[in-house]
């Protein structure tokens, strides 16, 4: 098979693959999904009435909002990752999963169990209170436990695989395992105040101050970068060029792509602490590898988007690929927009403000969530063996309200971060600060209605996606068109 037809099969395989535990996967990563889905709208309403917060501190913004963070990330995010991973290098390499479903379920269970305990953590009140909140020490190293048996068992597959050839969607994938296992072990050093009793329960940061600050950033970013990014241009590396049935654009511009990713994400971390106590040498070397990184991104862009060349009308007769080829388009825009607010001068303006919280989620959102969901569209009737999806109508009205709940969401948080950041620099003729903080909180009010408002058609699109795909499992189908597509009307009917 040679390496440009190698996404889209071009021979025949007779191959035995585990399949059970990537369904597993895919119907948690969809529960999950809706959960972390509610629960993140749930704390935007909190933002905007706080008397939502209740008097149940268990429900609180402090307690929600690390476990909505750790539900779409990790559980909605991990799962789909993690079961996409082992179904994508058994195809590539013609190879069935290294310890066949032993391990495949044992690391799927182990990381159910590790998202039930963190969540547990979040909500009693229980974590290391860093900024990208992590459950206590001993959740740490069940999931380190858990995440080497997925990295021996991917390892293992490509050993054993029956093509010389190592697919580059493979390559991001490991990159991902690696350096995620990595990120995880620096980010974690702890030291618990007993190992047993009370103590379990409670750990210090190896690190403090500006130190600890920078270990946090240079993990938070690099989650971005290999958790959020080249686990999902894995994703992206097979299942466009398998739902367009056309080859990779240029297999010598996405292993490119590969290497210059991977060298220049590791270095962008610093951009997060500009103006702050960190050596202003290292805020400068975040600041360039954070604009350098604007070059790969949108090699990979351009790769994604172009596998279409030949293939565009499926854009408007197919809502899965939709998915994937708008998914592509965000991730372009925020890869966009990320190097140009680490530069110091827009930072200066941006930083602690909503701006960041919409572009963040114009990439959660846009990115990873879309080719997640245009990935799990692709799997489900292959998976069960159906003929097709339930309804490819309901594809179309998710991806539309997705779309709207997504525009709604960010460019509220564009206009409100903006505003935030000239009124907290504003100053009057005496040269006093012309608002104080609550004015500007006051002047948040509607945008955060917005975004809530956009939060809740994304998560009513979670819930359309959910349905389909029950009545898709359970054997049901509509025989019917997109309704974007010329078949599902009659010649000269009116839409």
């Amino acid at each position: 098979m040679t390496q440009a037809t190698m996404a889209h099969g071009a021979q025949a395989d007779t191959t035995a693959y585990n399949t059970g535990v990537i369904k597993s996967f895919v119907v948690a990563a969809m529960f999950w999904g809706v959960v972390g889905f509610l629960a993140g709208d749930f704390i935007a309403w909190q933002l905007a009435f706080p008397f939502l917060n209740l008097d149940l501190e268990w429900t609180t913004f402090g307690r929600m909002r690390p476990v909505h963070t750790s539900a779409v990330i990790f559980a909605f995010g991990g799962n789909i990752l993690i079961g996409t991973s082992l179904y994508i290098v058994q195809r590539t390499c013609r190879s069935a999963l290294w310890g066949g479903n032993g391990t495949g379920y044992t690391i799927f269970w182990g990381y159910q169990v590790f998202i039930v305990m963190a969540a547990l953590s979040y909500v009693l009140g229980y974590s290391q209170g860093q900024e990208y909140a992590e459950p206590e020490w001993w959740i740490d190293l069940f999931l380190t436990v858990i995440w080497v048996i997925y990295l021996a068992t991917f390892v293992g597959t490509l050993v054993n695989r029956k093509e010389n050839h190592i697919y580059v969607a493979n390559w991001f994938l490991l990159a991902f395992i690696i350096t995620v296992a990595m990120l995880h072990l620096g980010n974690n050093i702890s030291v618990p105040t007993a190992l047993f009793g009370g103590g379990l329960m409670k750990s210090y940061p190896l690190f403090a101050g500006v130190q600890n600050a920078m270990v946090q950033w240079w993990y938070g970013h690099n989650a971005v970068g290999f958790f959020l990014t080249a686990g999902f241009l894995g994703m992206m590396y097979y299942f466009i060029p398998k739902r367009a049935n056309r080859p990779v654009y240029s297999y010598r511009l996405s292993i490119v792509h590969f290497w210059a990713l991977i060298f220049l994400y590791i270095w962008a971390g610093p951009h997060h602490l500009h103006y702050t106590a960190l050596p202003d040498w290292t805020q400068t070397l975040g600041m360039t590898f954070s604009v350098m990184l604007w070059m790969p991104s949108w090699g990979g862009m351009i790769n994604g988007i172009m596998t279409l060349s030949g293939a565009w009308e499926k854009l408007r007769t197919d809502p899965v690929m939709r998915f994937l080829v708008s998914s592509v388009a965000f991730y372009g825009m925020s890869t966009f927009e990320g190097p140009m607010m680490s530069i110091k001068a827009v930072n200066s303006l941006s930083h602690y403000t909503d701006w960041t919280v919409g572009h963040v989620h114009s990439g959660a959102l846009g990115w990873v969530a879309f080719v997640s969901f245009g990935s799990m569209y692709y799997l489900i009737p292959v998976l069960w063996q159906r003929k097709s999806l339930y309804s490819m109508r309901l594809v179309s009205y998710h991806f539309w309200i997705a779309t709207i709940g997504i525009v709604l969401y960010i460019t509220a948080m564009w206009i409100s971060g903006i505003m935030q950041g000239l009124m907290w620099r504003a100053y009057d003729e005496l040269g006093f600060l012309q608002y104080s903080f609550i004015e500007t909180v006051e002047a948040m009010h509607p945008y955060y209605v917005i975004r809530a408002t956009g939060g809740a058609l994304f998560v009513l699109g979670g819930l359309i996606m959910a349905y389909n795909m029950y009545r898709t499992i359970k054997g049901d189908i509509r025989e019917e068109q997109p309704f974007e597509s010329p078949e599902a009307y009659p010649a000269g009917a009116r839409r």
